[in-house]
């Protein structure tokens, strides 16, 4: 790790006008972003006695190997650039204050002809109104089931909307009134509309004049003497007040606020919100986070931040402090809604008991948390510490990188390579590999990995190279996560992988990078050069490390080949024809759908496909004839090797 004197800013030289920093580590790589009102001071607190930072943020500042940082006008601009850099760069050190869960929505799709209610999760489409979140999608479907009693609007995919419409019978919800079937004309599309306005007008909270509406309605048909309407109005009655149920009212108007609390503790933070609509609570979620150096007024505000960087904003949000700049938050909350945001902490009333409950809910979650997981924290730790003393490193390796070879027979041979920072997984960097092999048509696993290897760390070299020679160039792309050298290389397997694992950073130079590999058999560590592996107590922490990220590796390399695999099938029994190349049998394919049509087809109609002859299309017919002999193939290069029996 650096020494954070070696890249320290002149005294002086730090601008005291508001703005954003980032810090970058050896690499380039952005591994924190922040802001501040002013720079001078909150970069100069990074740069005194590293002893008294926060552990997290001491380790990031000797994990950094410069600083940068951008003038902003006010600081509302810093928090639209914060926001921005964050997103873009994902930098380790910054603390995700959001769950990674993708929370359903009752959806209705405003902007189609036929308006459709469904379940939704992900971004927002524009032209559909969104209600929720809930916790889960059963209960969205439950709640829409009784509201399609009152307001029976489409629910069907579109493929069932276009076959009802071509054969003029509605499917089975239009029969048992739980769709008005604007499919088959049983309502115009203007009627259909109306419905979904309704619906939604009652899931944004006024619901008192549907209910009411019903009751008089039932009323008039039993004044009527029409009992079986009146006793369907009672049903439909029933279904609004159960569907009104499952959302507690919490305020007597039409209040639209989230409601956030926290709870924390020297290493993390629990959050809860319950998201009020129309007065009711319509969804509540939470979730666990570690802790950085933070206090609570700026943990709150990279919630909010963080939170509404991708969600709509209601018109109020409650919150148990304020953030340090909460104006410029209100304001910035603002333009992301389009109109004016209350960020507020309630003092009294129903919304101050509101917040109690959630803050309850906070601390109960944490407690229940750390229940669960106590020691999680320290165990990631404790593993790369035992990892850097097993391996004789000068630091822990924060950074991991695991290979594995998945292929059978020497057929459609691929690699992986997955990656773990501070022992968790970074989805977004792994990669796949699909293995050429050599001249010589090698494919086993130890040619494999020499292959892989040499690819990842050639191209590792060339973006080092390329930020030497041009560095503006290099920084302005940004797209570099893959020349990112690791700290330790795992590779699946014994003795054999680890010697090519070796033989390539030998031969690319490379003399920063550990590298042991992990055997199957007994989960034994293998160290280059070493003629007898080391063994690990079952109970350590580092070997449960290293088989978490062979595991992932094997995972990951297992679904790439099967999916390349099922691609293939289909055209295996094409495979060792002469003359018949990848072109031709893309042609025959094309032209007649599948190898059991090339089969039945004759030599006539194979040869009128393209780039088939009338020779070829002979050799094709007596190849796929049912008591044509079974050739053995060299699935790698197409070689036919011997006749075979017939079938």
């Amino acid at each position: 790790m650096a020494d954070p004197a070696t890249y320290r800013p002149a005294p002086g030289s730090i601008p005291t006008e508001p703005g954003v920093y980032r810090f970058r580590d050896e690499h380039g790589r952005v591994i924190y972003v922040g802001k501040a009102k002013s720079l001078r001071p909150r970069l100069s607190s990074y740069f005194q006695d590293i002893a008294a930072l926060h552990p997290r943020t001491a380790r990031m500042v000797r994990t950094g190997a410069a600083v940068e940082w951008t003038v902003v006008a006010t600081e509302v601009e810093a928090l639209q650039l914060e926001y921005s850099w964050i997103k873009e760069y994902d930098p380790r050190f910054n603390v995700k204050y959001r769950d990674d869960k993708s929370y359903p929505y009752l959806a209705v799709t405003m902007g189609e002809e036929f308006p459709r209610a469904q379940v939704l999760r992900g971004a927002k489409r524009k032209g559909t109104r969104y209600f929720g979140p809930y916790t889960h999608a059963w209960a969205i479907r439950e709640t829409l089931d009784l509201l399609l009693r009152v307001f029976p609007v489409r629910t069907c995919s579109a493929g069932v909307l276009k076959r009802a419409e071509q054969s003029g019978r509605p499917c089975l919800l239009g029969y048992i009134d739980k769709c008005s079937a604007p499919c088959v004309g049983w309502v115009t599309p203007e009627e259909h509309r109306a419905l979904a306005d309704e619906l939604c007008d009652f899931l944004a909270g006024n619901t008192g004049r549907f209910v009411r509406r019903v009751e008089e309605r039932m009323k008039a048909a039993s004044a009527d003497l029409d009992f079986e309407q009146a006793a369907r109005l009672r049903d439909d009655l029933a279904a609004l007040t159960k569907a009104l149920e499952k959302s507690t009212v919490v305020f007597h108007d039409d209040t639209d606020a989230d409601v956030f609390a926290v709870a924390d503790d020297e290493l993390e933070v629990a959050i809860q919100v319950f998201h009020v609509r129309g007065g009711r609570i319509r969804g509540q979620r939470g979730w666990v986070a570690e802790k950085d150096a933070e206090s609570v007024p700026e943990l709150v505000e990279h919630l909010l931040q963080q939170v509404y960087g991708g969600e709509a904003v209601p018109r109020e949000v409650l919150v148990p402090v304020l953030p340090p700049a909460a104006s410029e938050m209100a304001q910035w909350l603002g333009e992301r809604r389009g109109s004016r945001v209350d960020l507020r902490v309630p003092q009294r009333g129903d919304k101050r008991s509101l917040m109690a409950t959630v803050e309850r809910n906070a601390t109960q979650s944490l407690a229940r948390h750390k229940v669960a997981r106590a020691g999680d924290l320290t165990a990631r730790s404790q593993a790369l510490q035992d990892l850097q003393e097993m391996l004789g490193l000068d630091d822990a390796p924060l950074r991991i990188e695991g290979y594995d070879i998945a292929h059978v027979q020497g057929s459609d041979v691929v690699g992986s390579m997955v990656v773990f920072e501070d022992g968790v997984a970074r989805k977004n960097e792994y990669r796949r590999f699909i293995v050429r092999g050599d001249v010589d048509g090698r494919t086993d696993d130890t040619a494999a990995m020499h292959e892989v290897l040499t690819r990842r760390f050639a191209r590792h070299l060339k973006e080092r190279d390329r930020e030497h020679t041009d560095p503006e160039a290099s920084q302005a792309t940004e797209v570099r996560r893959f020349a990112y050298p690791p700290n330790l290389v795992v590779v699946d397997g014994g003795a054999p992988q680890v010697a090519a694992a070796q033989q390539v950073l030998d031969e690319l130079g490379i003399d920063d990078v550990a590298l042991v590999g992990l055997a199957k058999r007994l989960e034994e560590v293998w160290l280059p050069g070493d003629d007898h592996p080391v063994i690990l107590p079952r109970t350590s922490e580092a070997l449960y490390l290293l088989q978490r990220l062979r595991d992932e590796a094997h995972r990951f390399a297992n679904t790439f080949h099967r999916e390349r695999r099922s691609r293939s099938m289909t055209q295996s029994a094409l495979d060792g024809i002469p003359g018949l190349g990848e072109a031709r049998r893309k042609a025959l394919l094309a032209r007649f759908g599948s190898v059991k049509r090339i089969r039945a087809a004759g030599v006539e109609e194979l040869a009128e496909a393209p780039g088939i002859g009338p020779a070829l299309a002979e050799r094709i017919a007596a190849e796929l004839a049912p008591n044509a002999p079974t050739p053995t193939v060299n699935l790698t290069t197409g070689e036919v090797l011997d006749e075979g029996e017939p079938r």
